[in-house]
């Protein structure tokens, strides 16, 4: 062993701690996952009076669930709430559907808000910047087109929100659909994107996605307004540090958001994966390091080699037990996440896990390759730190289009 550089065997022991500590997070994950998530909301009805909430809506386009998914928030079990609709076209066809789903909930309060405001160069944002100037509660929610509400999702959220807290955010999950797109996102939210957001909670690490988040308007509004963030593409993330480094707390609910999108398909999703780590990536730029050392086979491979040079174990049979682990773990963290039975067959989960672990290294670097984000015309550049500015047509070098035509979380 000493005819060996020093240096491999540092490398190898920090691959080997590396290793350690992400099975800590596994741990974790699970354990926290089945302590936090899924907790009855029926016990705080008794709670009252129930502050009032805003709740804002921002819409582009009609996809085949839109229908569904925004009848749920007519139909939650909660006492006093608005609904603003927020479409920067006037001749969206969401309108439409909008209009006549007020028509058939009078009882629930409900406004359309058209054309948006330029207050920068987020397009979400800039959507929903007249629905939030309008709002009147203090609690204000932000939700996107295609999440889906359960009776008592509101009420669990507002329950989350104590006197020492202005965020609440809902960890992403997907509804239960068919197909081999609708696999593969259950599986991307249930595993890898689960047992990171869960560990940040628990250890208090910005961790915020904002397509169902809720939020103190008065310290939003100390903050500036929603209009502060409108420099930046990923607001959610800087919302939330803004929010706990004014001295504010943030949590989870107990219940995951249900995305119910009407468009999956793999190509779309894997765009808005990519279009996610171009973000994490200039907003933290250790991301470059740290988030391939996470993929279970780069980990694996990288583990391998220190066991065997420290330990002298087999490195295949060590690589194998590695994957097959992690497999089983990511299989009880999907099913914590579920709270039920999945909707496809075992076979069908370790097709789609290993597709999405052999794909994830290959769309950071797809990230890392192509830096700019574009949507529909329009392409953005990110400096350093997480601020966005706008590109001339002409340096559109990049296609990166969310499933659901808005830059949303």
């Amino acid at each position: 062993m000493s005819h060996l550089p020093a240096p491999l065997y540092g490398f190898a022991i920090f691959f080997f701690i590396f290793w350690c500590g992400t099975w800590c997070l596994h741990l974790l994950a699970i354990c926290y996952g089945k302590f936090k998530l899924h907790k009855k909301s029926s016990t705080f009805l008794n709670e009252t009076p129930l502050p009032g909430v805003s709740i804002l809506k921002p819409l582009m386009g009609v996809d085949p669930n839109l229908e569904h998914n925004l009848q749920t928030f007519f139909t939650m079990d909660y006492p006093v709430y608005e609904l603003l609709f927020c479409v920067e076209d006037k001749t969206d066809p969401a309108i439409q559907l909008v209009e006549s789903l007020t028509a058939k909930y009078p009882q629930v309060e409900a406004s359309i808000f058209l054309g948006g405001s330029n207050v920068g160069v987020n397009p979400k944002i800039n959507n929903m910047h007249p629905g939030y100037e309008a709002a009147k509660y203090e609690l204000v929610m932000i939700s996107d087109s295609g999440i889906k509400m359960k009776s008592d999702t509101l009420l669990d959220m507002v329950y989350s929100m104590g006197e020492k807290y202005a965020l609440i955010h809902q960890m992403p999950f997907t509804c239960d659909r068919e197909g081999f797109a609708a696999t593969f996102e259950k599986i991307f939210f249930g595993t890898v994107q689960s047992r990171i957001y869960l560990s940040a909670d628990l250890l208090s690490i910005n961790c915020h996605t904002g397509m169902s988040c809720l939020l103190r308007k008065s310290v939003i509004d100390e903050l500036g307004g929603l209009k502060t963030f409108g420099c930046y593409l990923a607001e959610d993330f800087f919302i939330a540090k803004a929010v706990i480094e004014h001295g504010w707390k943030m949590r989870i609910s107990s219940q995951p958001a249900m995305q119910n999108s009407g468009i999956c398909d793999i190509s779309s999703f894997q765009a808005r994966l990519i279009r996610w780590a171009k973000l994490r990536v200039a907003m933290v730029p250790s991301t470059i390091l740290l988030e391939p050392l996470s993929e279970c086979m780069v980990l694996g491979a990288l583990t391998s080699w220190s066991a065997s040079l420290i330990f002298k174990w087999d490195p295949l049979v060590f690589y194998l037990v590695h994957i097959l682990t992690w497999l089983l773990s990511d299989w009880l963290m999907l099913c914590t996440v579920q709270n039920g039975s999945l909707p496809f067959h075992k076979f069908e989960f370790v097709i789609g896990w290993l597709f999405r672990e052999m794909s994830g290294p290959y769309l950071f670097l797809h990230a890392l390759w192509s830096p700019n984000i574009q949507w529909r015309a329009r392409t953005y550049k990110l400096h350093w730190g997480g601020i966005a500015y706008e590109l001339p047509l002409s340096n559109n070098s990049s296609k990166d289009v969310s499933n659901n035509g808005l830059l949303t979380s």
